[in-house]
């Protein structure tokens, strides 16, 4: 049985300076190698604060290194989502920090399409019932996405 606590154990990491220091403390744990281009992809998406896409990181990258290629971005980026340090959301092609990148997992995301934030929504049981339903029908997951679009609180109120 899923309790509240365990649904929510994971220490969330709301400013992008703590967000990276989890991801150093973990890649050590983990013996990841976090090289200085990986890092700086990570702190691009984490100080964006909402998804950013793969070229408008690129163009950040170019500013400070004028030779960056598109490969070495996709590199890093597929470092960071192989670990579980940062999500794709599918549907925008874009990229955002995870709340906890201590543990792999999968969670929903509801997208606002008028400022563009995700919202990762923290609730293991989500997971579990479409894990469920696809046992039930005899069907095995590899991946899972959910994204939900609408409009956020913010907007809605402006």
């Amino acid at each position: 049985m899923t309790t509240a606590a365990h649904r929510h154990h994971h220490q969330h990491h709301d400013d992008a300076h703590g967000f990276v220091a989890a991801v150093e403390q973990a890649s050590s744990e983990r013996g990841l190698r976090l090289t200085p281009l990986r890092r700086e992809v990570l702190e691009l998406v984490a100080g964006a604060g909402k998804p950013v896409k793969a070229y408008d990181l690129l163009d950040r990258l170019r500013e400070k290194h004028g030779n960056a290629a598109p490969p070495t971005v996709y590199r890093a980026l597929d470092f960071l989502l192989e670990n579980g340090f940062i999500h794709k959301l599918e549907s925008i092609n874009a990229y955002v920090s995870c709340h906890h990148p201590e543990e792999a997992h999968q969670v929903p995301f509801l997208i606002c399409d008028t400022c563009h934030c995700a919202q990762e929504v923290c609730d293991e049981r989500v997971a579990e019932l479409i894990e469920a339903q696809a046992k039930a029908f005899g069907f095995r997951p590899q991946a899972q996405t959910l994204e939900v679009h609408g409009t956020c609180k913010n907007c809605r109120e402006a």
